[in-house]
């Protein structure tokens, strides 16, 4: 048992994986961290958007969502594209932003 666990992260290269016991495996855990990364990167920019657009809404600024809906819009999309995201949940996310912002007088 490690009772000190910087000299147990110590011991380790950085790249090692702790759990992988070939090197194809150790690569596979650096690859999947990086896209973990980056999907979860992507929806937090998706998920800031999302907000900005519900807050123009709620305040009532029909020009500001407007463009803040393309702005979104894309970014969903995108998001869509990568395994981040399903095509069917982007849509469904759009389209409620959609009528939201249609919504607005």
């Amino acid at each position: 048992m490690f009772y000190n666990i910087a000299i147990f992260l110590k011991e380790r290269p950085l790249g090692e994986c702790k759990v992988a016991n070939h090197k194809s495996s150790a690569k596979r855990a650096k690859q999947e961290k990086v896209k973990r990364m980056t999907n979860k990167v992507k929806t937090a920019k998706s998920r800031t958007a999302v907000k900005a657009l519900k807050e123009a809404v709620t305040k009532g600024d029909k020009t500001q969502a407007i463009a803040l809906l393309s702005k979104v819009q894309s970014l969903l999309a995108k998001l869509a594209k990568s395994p981040a995201m399903k095509k069917e949940t982007a849509s469904r996310k759009t389209s409620r932003l959609t009528k939201l912002v249609a919504s607005v007088k």
